[in-house]
This record gives structure tokens, sequence and C-alpha cells, in this order.
């Protein structure tokens, strides 16, 4: 398997700042060299030095000794196997790709410190690609970890940000902005991965929310035990859905035709947060008119107390740190943001 491109990177810039220091060292020779051996001062041994390993051609400074002369040819010789290789290692540089490869990752660097309340995919794969694709399509900010080189070169051809590693380790975490993320997904195909991150992730940023996939009840268990906040397994996902068809098809076609139709419907928590960044706390939910002012539905509301008042009444008082869960469309729901989250100004 190739290396990482910041492995790559981290070698080929191991190398050059070796073979820097070599030039720099035969420098620091060159100097002692010729003060030692020939009495000049510092400066004229630099010059020296500097014009026999350039081989410009210049002539001597001050007529060389034997012992000067034997020690400008093993100076010579150095220089050009130096300076040979460290043009060998630009030649490289630029037909593998790295000094580009080495912007790109820079500017992916940046992009990732960036990143603030965003999501952590860890896997590539046919679930990490579809999660990935709700999530661009609500423009949430994401980073893809992923193992296999293949698939990160897929997600950085989609426009993803990636990095290229074990989502276990807590060095990739970090990297990947861990500290400040809002929530880690883990959908790799091994449990004992999953849970190796869930626990990484744990340990690294407390409050990060993390939602992982099981392939069996017993991997479910262990991993809401290392505290995962939820656990979905693919296999028992898919049984209820193919169950809820073939008892209840009207049901699902109209979810299917809602939320894949022309004018896609989505359902939307909202937080309210404070009186100073909402109008509407303390007050009955039907003053606050949101379906008459956005056309959104509110299905339900989870008072701060646990408890979830479905199909609330225009009489329900809207307190702080409700949450609102709305059904709408895309243009219903920013104007629903716009009512109850107004900007200050």
């Amino acid at each position: 398997m190739n290396a990482p491109a910041s492995e790559r990177l981290r070698r080929f810039r191991r190398r050059l700042l070796g073979t820097l220091g070599a030039l720099g060292g035969l420098i620091l020779l060159g100097v002692g060299g010729y003060t030692f051996i020939e009495g000049w001062s510092p400066f004229d041994a630099l010059y020296m030095t500097v014009i026999t390993l350039a081989g410009v051609g210049y002539g001597e400074t001050y007529p060389l000794r034997l012992p000067g002369r034997v020690f400008t040819i093993v100076l010579i010789v150095l220089g050009v196997a130096v300076l040979g290789f460290l043009v060998n290692q630009i030649v490289q540089a630029l037909g593998e790709g790295y000094l580009r490869e080495g912007l790109t990752f820079s500017r992916r660097q940046r992009m990732v410190k960036q990143l603030s309340e965003h999501y952590i995919v860890c896997g590539y794969g046919r679930m990490g690609r579809q999660i990935c694709e709700e999530l661009a399509r609500d423009k949430v900010a994401f980073i893809i970890i992923e193992s296999d080189p293949l698939a990160v070169t897929k997600a950085q051809t989609m426009g993803y940000l990636a990095l290229q590693g074990d989502a276990s380790t807590d060095g990739l975490l970090l990297e990947a902005g861990i500290e400040r993320a809002s929530c880690v997904i883990c959908v790799l195909a091994s449990d004992a991965d999953n849970l190796y991150i869930v626990l990484s992730s744990r340990n690294l940023n407390p409050k990060v929310r993390t939602v992982t996939r099981a392939s069996s009840e017993e991997a479910a268990v262990k991993l809401r035990r290392v505290g995962a906040d939820e656990v979905v397994s693919p296999y028992m996902a898919g049984a209820k859905r193919m169950a809820a068809i073939a008892l209840r098809p009207g049901v699902i076609d109209f979810i299917e035709i809602g939320i894949a139709g022309s004018s896609p419907l989505y359902i939307e928590e909202f937080r309210l947060l404070d009186r100073q960044s909402c109008p509407y706390i303390d007050q009955p939910l039907q003053k606050a008119a949101l379906r008459m002012s956005t056309g959104v539905t509110v299905l339900a509301i989870h008072k701060t107390s646990g408890t979830l008042i479905a199909s609330p009444t225009g009489e329900t008082i809207l307190s702080e740190g409700d949450v609102l869960f709305c059904l709408g469309n895309a243009t219903q729901l920013r104007a629903l943001t716009d009512l109850l989250l107004p900007i200050k100004t």
C-alpha cells in the first residue's frame, strides 16, 4: 500500500533538509580547512569555499600550497556529490509531483484548521459515500478519514476534505480537528475499529457526539457501553424498512415523494437559545405563528425537562432550551431560521 501523502512529503522534506545540512556542513568544513591550512581570514576562506563548490571557475584567492590543493580536491569531490544529490531531489520532486502535492497538502491543512463544529466521517466505503453526499447536500462542514488511498483520491475528486490513515489513532483525529468537532460518524466495516474510534474520540473531546454502525446487537451493546451516543445496525435498519414497505407501502411512498420530490421536505430541529436571540421565548406557540409566517409544521417540541410534546397545540409555551422539530422545504426552513434566530445588527 502506498504511503499517505503527508508521510511522503515528510520523507521528502527530511531528505531535502538533510542534503541542505550536508551542504552547510561542507561550507563550514571549507572555511575551517582554508583557515587552518592556509592561514586565511574567515571571509577569504568562505569566498574560496563558495567558488570551489559552485565551480564558477574563478582563480584562487591566494596561491595554494600542496596541502591546500589536496584539500580543495577533496572539497570539490564532496561538493559535486552533495550538489548532485540535491539536484536529483529537486528533479524527483518535480517529476513525481511532490511540490504540487505539498502545496495541495498545505492548503488542505489550512482548511482543516479553519473547521469548527464540523463532522468527522471515519470510513469512505458505501455507507460513508452516502453519508458524505447527505452532509454535502445540507452544506454541513465535514472531513473524511480513510485508510485506502484510492478511496481518499475519490473523495478528494468529489471536492471533499479527506485524510489518509488509521482513524483510531489519536494523531489523525487531532489532525482532523477532533477538539473542535461536533460529531464523529464511524462507518468502518470492523466493529473493533469503530469501538476504538469512539474511545479515542471520547478521550480527546468528551463533548463530541458519536454515531457509529454495528454489525450485530452484541456489538451495539458494547459500543453504547463505551460511550457511543447513537448506534445504527444497517441490517436491522434495512429489515425494518423492508417490513415497512411490505406492511405500509402508501406511507413509504408518501415519505419517498416528500424527501426526493421536486420540492423535497426535511425534518429539521431548532434549539431556542435565549431571550436575546429568540423573540418568542415564554410565549405561546400560536403567537409565533410559525406556520402562517413560514409554512413549516411543528411536529414536536422536546422540552428541557426531557418531555417530548408531539403535535403541540397553540397554547404550548416555548421555553429557553426547547428543541422544535419542524417539517418543511429548504426555503421554509430558512425562513424559520430567520424568524426564530434573527441576526442582530
